[in-house]
C-alpha cells in the first residue's frame, strides 16, 4: 500500500497474507497460488527494509527480460514505489538498477536458459527474488541458491512469489504445504516454517534443523548452517483488497476462464491439470443449427496444415481447416469442418480451392494459417500468402501451448456461447475437442483455436503477423 503522507511516502504491506510474506524469517519463502494477490508487490516492497544497509544487494529474477520491461512489468511497478524515496536512483542499463543513497541495491535480471548461469559465478547476492518461480528449472533455483551469500551483515535469504503449476517441480517442493487431495493449500500450514536438507541431489525434510543435525550427523558450526528454513505462503485474489477495488471486473475475468486455467488462477489449485473433457464437451453447444443463421458479421477459416503426410510412427497426419462466424448478437457458430490427410503439394491445392468455395457461398471470409518458427517457416507463409493472391489471408507465428492457444476459445464454448451447423463432420469433430488434450491428433483443435482468436483480433493481437 502507497501513502502520501505530507512530503513522504510511506509503504507498507496489505493486511494478511503480504504482512505474512514480508514477516517471516524463513530462509527461502514461496508466496503464491493464485493471481492478483499482490504477490509481485510484496516481492518488491521486501527489499526495501535494508536499503540503507552499505553493500546489501538483491536481484530480483524474471525468465526473460521481457517479463520485466512489459507494461506492468517488474520495472514499472517499481517505478511506482520506487520513485517517492529519498535518495533513490534508478540506472537502465547493462540492467535495471535501483540505489539508495549509495548503499543499498535492488536490481532485475532474467535467466533465459540454464546457459545463463555461469554469468553468475562468482557473485555474491545477499537477497535473490523469483518473480514467478515456476518459470523457472529446478537446476536454476539450485544454482542461484549456491550465489545466495554476502558480507554486508544480513543474513542472506531467497524470496519467490509464483502461480499455482502442477507441472512445475515447485509443486512437489512444497507439497506437504498443499492437501494432496484436493491440490489447494492447507490454510493452517501457510506459513510455516519446515526444515530442508539437500544431499546428492535429494532433499530432505524435517520440521526442525536439530532433526536434521543428527540425522545426517552434522556437528561443526559450518555443517550445521546447511540446512534452509523453507516456508509457503498462499495468496488468493481476496488478499489484494487494492485490486478488487480499483478493478472489481478482475475476478470475473478470473471466473471466466475455462475449468484448468480458472482452478489454477483464481482457486490456486496445485494439483489440477489439463484432461479429456476439461475444454469442450458437446453438451455445452448452444445449440444445432440447421441452417446458417443470417446475422453473421465476420467469417474466419483456420487451418491447421500437416507439415508431412506421416509423422515418426508412420501415421499419416491431419490437414484441417475449421470455419467460424461470429453473429451480431456476440454468439459464434461452427459451420463447416475439414479434416483430411493429403501430401504437401495437395495441401496447398485444398486451401486454395477451400477459399475459393468459402467466397462463392459465404462471401468474404478471411483465412489465418499457422507459420512455423525460423526462416523456412516465415518463407512458406510468404508463399503461401502469394499463392492466395485476392483473399484476404494471414500467417501467424504459432506460440504457446496447444493448451494455451485453445483457452480463449474453451472459454467461451464452456459459457455456451457456440453453436454448431448440423453436418456429417460432426461427430468426429465433437469426439476430437472431448477428447482434447489426451488425444494423439489435435488438428481440428488447433485449426478452430486459429479461427477463433483470428475473430477476436483486437484481444489476441501480435506485433509479429504477416498480412
Amino acid at each position: 500500500m502507497v501513502k502520501l503522507n505530507k512530503t513522504r511516502i510511506e509503504l507498507s504491506p496489505q493486511e494478511g497474507a503480504q504482512t505474512s510474506f514480508l514477516a517471516t524469517q524463513a530462509d527461502i519463502c514461496i508466496y503464491g497460488g493464485a493471481a492478483g494477490g499482490g504477490k509481485t508487490y510484496g516481492l518488491l516492497l521486501e527489499p526495501l527494509r535494508h536499503k540503507n544497509v552499505e553493500d546489501f544487494g538483491a536481484v530480483i529474477f524474471r525468465r526473460n527480460s521481457i517479463q520485466i520491461y512489459n507494461e506492468g512489468g517488474l520495472l514499472d511497478e517499481s517505478l511506482k514505489l520506487y520513485s517517492g524515496i529519498r535518495g533513490a536512483e534508478l540506472k537502465k542499463t547493462p540492467r535495471p538498477l535501483w540505489s539508495f543513497g549509495g548503499k543499498g541495491r535492488i536490481s532485475f535480471a532474467h535467466i533465459d536458459g540454464d546457459a545463463d548461469l555461469h554469468k553468475w559465478q562468482g557473485s555474491q547476492i545477499c537477497m535473490i527474488g523469483f518473480d514467478e518461480l515456476t518459470h523457472f528449472t529446478k537446476k536454476q533455483f539450485f544454482y542461484m541458491l549456491s550465489r545466495n551469500r554476502s558480507t554486508c551483515g544480513v543474513t542472506p535469504y531467497v524470496r519467490a512469489s509464483c502461480n499455482a503449476d502442477a507441472d512445475s517441480w515447485v509443486a512437489e517442493f512444497i507439497e506437504w504445504w498443499i492437501d494432496q487431495d484436493t491440490g489447494y493449500p492447507i490454510p493452517e500450514r501457510s506459513g510455516v516454517l519446515r526444515w530442508m536438507l539437500r544431499v546428492d541431489e535429494a532433499i530432505h525434510w524435517a520440521d526442525t534443523k536439530e532433526e536434521l543435525w543428527e540425522r545426517f550427523n552434522l556437528k561443526t558450526d559450518e555443517e550445521r548452517q546447511k540446512p534452509k528454513s523453507v516456508t509457503f505462503i498462499r495468496s488468493t485474489l481476496q488478499d489484494n483488497k487494492i485490486l478488487m477495488k480499483s478493478d472489481p471486473s478482475y475476478l470475473a475475468n478470473l471466473e471466466a476462464l475455462p475449468l484448468v486455467e480458472r482452478e489454477r488462477l483464481l482457486h490456486g489449485n496445485w494439483k489440477i491439470k489439463p484432461a479429456a473433457g476439461m475444454y469442450f464437451k458437446r453438451t455445452q453447444v448452444g445449440d444445432r443449427l440447421d441452417v446458417i443463421p443470417a446475422d453473421i458479421v465476420k467469417w474466419v477459416r483456420g487451418w491447421d496444415l500437416a507439415a508431412t503426410s506421416e509423422d515418426e510412427g508412420g501415421d499419416p497426419a491431419y490437414t484441417s481447416g475449421v470455419l467460424i462466424g461470429k453473429r451480431r448478437n456476440g454468439r459464434y457458430i461452427v459451420a463447416d469442418v475439414i479434416n483430411v490427410r493429403m501430401d504437401a503439394n495437395d495441401v496447398r491445392q485444398l486451401v486454395k480451392h477451400t477459399a475459393q468455395a468459402d467466397k462463392a457461398k459465404y462471401g468474404r471470409v478471411r483465412i489465418r494459417l499457422p507459420q512455423d518458427p525460423g526462416q523456412a517457416g516465415k518463407d512458406q507463409a510468404k508463399s503461401y500468402i502469394k499463392f492466395l493472391a485476392g483473399f484476404s489471408v494471414t500467417a501467424i507465428p504459432e506460440s504457446g501451448s496447444k493448451e494455451t492457444r485453445a483457452e480463449p476459445m474453451a472459454s467461451q464454448w464452456q459459457g455456451g456461447n457456440f453453436d454448431v451447423l448440423i453436418a456429417p463432420w460432426n461427430d468426429a469433430y465433437f469426439s476430437q475437442l472431448e477428447s482434447f488434450p489426451s488425444s494423439k491428433f489435435k488438428d481440428m483443435v488447433d485449426a478452430s483455436s486459429s479461427a477463433f482468436s483470428e475473430l477476436e483480433l483486437k484481444n489476441t493481437y501480435d506485433p509479429k503477423r504477416l498480412t
